[in-house]
Order: structure tokens, then C-alpha cells, then sequence
């Protein structure tokens, strides 16, 4: 995620180098020719671009709204991961008795919301195409390790973990069944919201959809400098140069949000939501050791500012 609101310009406009430099040689060479050499005096009405510019501002704003739907769905699903990992550490802490202050019960306790804490960050890094057992040694014991490593799915891998030490504090009576079950529902919530996330992250936006609509840009861009020669010679160049920014910014940005979990600047924040829900869950461990000694995350630098 974006570290800082001042995004450098070399960065936002890095991203359309390519077409802007068409766009400028593009401009530049008809005003050329046109005033010139009078090797061409095609010009057009200005009201054909317009109403083609008009036509692709529409597309352009539901293209947009698309793309931030599915970018908004992404980050309520992880809110709601933030809330059901703090109701299932305070489900743990409360309800798992331990009138006599057995360790045995206490390492369930403590592994239980660790493991919680892993799930979280395995769940980011594999949403974004990395390892999702990076970095979880420090949550889990060797003998967890051991589990999720024969598993292709690791996160499922800590669900069926925290199902199995739920179903052994409900045979040592820590836990009664009624306290079992809202457990379970929690755990339940958290699938749905990794299903959810899934779902996101393995739907591709329509491919034709986008290709379409980068044509229509396009087209448009070509017709544009016919349309306004006639009316601002060689001030042609800024106005379309302008114009064309416009467009195809909107059309960059849109491409950049439809896919929120693919480790750019413009995703959901995953890694801080991660690290916000480890530092809330080690306050209620009163295991501020755990947070406070860990590295920052891995930062990637873009610019003058960072992604998480």
C-alpha cells in the first residue's frame, strides 16, 4: 500500500510513459506536417472526437467503479478478518478456564492466538503470490511447522490446527460445547472471509472488457489533433497532450484497483492490516516481546515513498 499521501509525479506519470511519448511525437509530427509541408489538410469536425470522448468518459466511470467495487470488497473482507481475530482471541482468553494455572492450558491459550497471528500473514502472502510460510517460525512450534510443510494450503493447513485443538480443549473440558460452538463460528467466519478473498484474487476482470475500451482510447486519440488543428495550430500539441493524459490515467488507475492483491502500491494493505492485528492480539497475549522485537515488514521502494 501507498506509505505516503504526496505520490511523487515521476511516478504517476511513469506509469503512461510509453503512450505519452506516442502521444507527444503523435501530436507534434500532424501540427508539423499540417502547418508546414501541407502534406496533409484532413481535418474534422471537433464534435466527432467529442462525442467519442464522451462516449469513453461513460465506460471509463463504470469501468472505474467496477474496479473500486472489487478493490472496497477486498478491504471489508479484511476488516472483518481484523474483527473475527480479535473475537477469537478474546474467545480464547475467556472462555478457556484455568482455575488452577496449568501450563498445559496456558501453551494452548498461548499457541492458539499465535498460530491466529500466522494465519493472518500467511493468508496476505499467499493472496499476493508469495510463500505463505515465509516468516511463520516465529509464530508456530516445530511440531506445527512440520504439519503446514506436507500441506499445499497452508492457511487451510492452521485452520484444521486451531479445529483440532479446539476438539481437544472440548475433551479436556477447558471449554463446554456451547463455548465450542461459538468458537467454531468464528472459525467459520474467517474461512468465508479467506473463500471471499480468494474469490477476488482468482476472478479476472473481463479481458476483452479493458481491450476495448484501451482501442477506444486510442482511436480517439488519433482523431483528437484533426479535430483541434484547425482551431489552435500549434497549441494543438498541449491540448491533446492534455486530454490524453486525462484519459489514460483514468484508464491506468482503474486497471491498478481491479486487482487488489497483486502486490502494488495500489493494493489492499494486507501486511499492516497483519501487523495492526498482531500487535492487538500479542497486547491481549501481554506479549508486547513478540511485536516490539520483529523486523518491519519487507518494503519495496517506489519513488520517494514505499509500498507494505
Amino acid at each position: 500500500m501507498l506509505l505516503r499521501n504526496n505520490i511523487p509525479f515521476t511516478y504517476i506519470f511513469g506509469k503512461i510513459k510509453k503512450e505519452l511519448i506516442f502521444v507527444i511525437s503523435y501530436s507534434i509530427g500532424i501540427v508539423v506536417l499540417y502547418e508546414n509541408f501541407h502534406v496533409t489538410r484532413i481535418s474534422i469536425p471537433v464534435a466527432v472526437p467529442a462525442l467519442l470522448g464522451t462516449i469513453i468518459s461513460l465506460l471509463l466511470a463504470f469501468r472505474s467503479n467496477q474496479a473500486y467495487d472489487r478493490w472496497w470488497e477486498a478491504r471489508i473482507l479484511w476488516g472483518a478478518i481484523v474483527n473475527d481475530s480479535r473475537s477469537l482471541a478474546r474467545q480464547i482468553l475467556s472462555f478457556v478456564d484455568n482455575p488452577y494455572g496449568l501450563d498445559e492450558i496456558e501453551r494452548f491459550k498461548n499457541r492458539f492466538i499465535k498460530r491466529q497471528i500466522a494465519w493472518c500473514f500467511a493468508l496476505s502472502q499467499g493472496l499476493r503470490g508469495q510463500s505463505a510460510a515465509k516468516g511463520l517460525e516465529r509464530y508456530l512450534d516445530k511440531e506445527e511447522l512440520q504439519f503446514i510443510k506436507k500441506q499445499r494450503n497452508v492457511t487451510v493447513a492452521l485452520l484444521e490446527l486451531h479445529a483440532m485443538d479446539l476438539k481437544k480443549a472440548l475433551i479436556e473440558g477447558w471449554i463446554n460445547q456451547y463455548q465450542q460452538i461459538e468458537i467454531d463460528k468464528t472459525l467459520t467466519a474467517l474461512c468465508n472471509h479467506m473463500g471471499g478473498s480468494e474469490r477476488i484474487k482468482n476472478t479476472i476482470f473481463p479481458v476483452t472488457y479493458s481491450k476495448y475500451i484501451n482501442m477506444s482510447i486510442h482511436l480517439f486519440i488519433v482523431l483528437l489533433p484533426f479535430g483541434l488543428i484547425e482551431y489552435f495550430g500549434y497549441m494543438e500539441v498541449p491540448v491533446v497532450i492534455a486530454i490524453a493524459t486525462f484519459f489514460l490515467l483514468v484508464e491506468k488507475m482503474a486497471v491498478h484497483l481491479q486487482d487488489p492483491f497483486e502486490n502494488k502500491p495500489t493494493d489492499t494493505p494486507t501486511t499492516t492490516i497483519c501487523r495492526n492485528i498482531e500487535k492487538d492480539l500479542c497486547q491481549m497475549l501481554d506479549d508486547h516481546k513478540l511485536y516490539e522485537d520483529k523486523p518491519h515488514a519487507e518494503m519495496a521502494p517506489i519513488g520517494s515513498y514505499y509500498i507494505l
